[in-house]
């Protein structure tokens, strides 16, 4: 497994599995939930595949949303009929023109800010678990604050990626907590799949692609109006029915 370590000059707290205390820690997706960048990768795919002489669908473009690099470019070489390309080649050009257009800006989604403060303010261990690789997030780092998470796990730092459990069952594991006592945040149905997948609570504020409403998942139209309250709201067990 690559490095996906705590930053620096940060510590975890474990809280008292308690359902009426706050989670033992809030797990962050990027690409969607805290930052609106999928406009961006849109530009980028659509562009390689121009370069190559083809169209993205937006079937094949909703798929990729939440995916890793490598299986992002074998959806595109299908969907452009190009199995034979080299998906190494496809992902360094995409990883090039994104960062160009990562540097130019990431807007927050509405109320990602403001939470994040919320939970930093509370002294709550976070993570940000993506399946974008290190040198896109240092970039996304400049807008998020370096300081505003105790562990960054990237998706070319675990063996599998998301819907895989084992990015968030990486970020508990670095932070100290139980990752049943911990809420991820995410937009995609893959991402989902993974925190579901680890045994974290899941809030789903679903961005390009809808999101199921199943056990375990919580679903919002934004992150407007989330704060603390509303996570640990998300651990505590459903109330039984009265008796008789």
């Amino acid at each position: 497994m690559g490095g996906a370590a705590r930053i620096a000059g940060t510590a975890a707290t474990r809280e008292d599995p308690l359902s009426s205390q706050p989670p033992a820690a809030v797990l962050f997706d990027m690409d969607g939930t805290l930052v609106d960048s999928e406009k961006l990768w849109d530009v980028a795919l659509y562009e390689l595949a121009a370069e190559y002489g083809g169209r993205l669908s937006e079937e094949a473009r909703l798929a990729m949303v939440g995916s890793s690099m490598a299986d992002s470019m074998a959806i595109l070489h299908a969907d452009l009929a190009q199995p034979w390309r080299d998906p190494a080649v496809s992902a360094a050009w995409i990883d090039d023109r994104i960062v160009e257009l990562f540097r130019t800006g990431l807007p927050w989604r509405p109320g990602a800010s403001a939470l994040l403060r919320a939970v930093r303010a509370a002294g709550l261990p976070t993570a940000l678990v993506t399946s974008s690789g290190r040198r896109l997030v240092e970039i996304a780092l400049d807008t998020l604050g370096r300081d505003s998470f105790d562990v960054v796990v990237c998706g070319d730092e675990v063996e599998a990626t998301k819907p895989h459990p084992e990015p968030y069952l990486t970020a508990a594991r670095l932070l100290g907590v139980p990752i049943d006592r911990c809420v991820a945040i995410e937009d995609s149905p893959t991402g989902v799949a993974s925190a579901l997948a680890a045994g974290a609570a899941v809030l789903a504020v679903p961005a390009e692609v809808p999101v199921q409403a199943v056990d375990g998942v919580h679903l919002r139209e934004s992150l407007d109006g989330v704060d603390l309250a509303v996570l640990a709201a998300l651990l505590r067990p459903p109330t039984a029915p009265p008796a008789g």
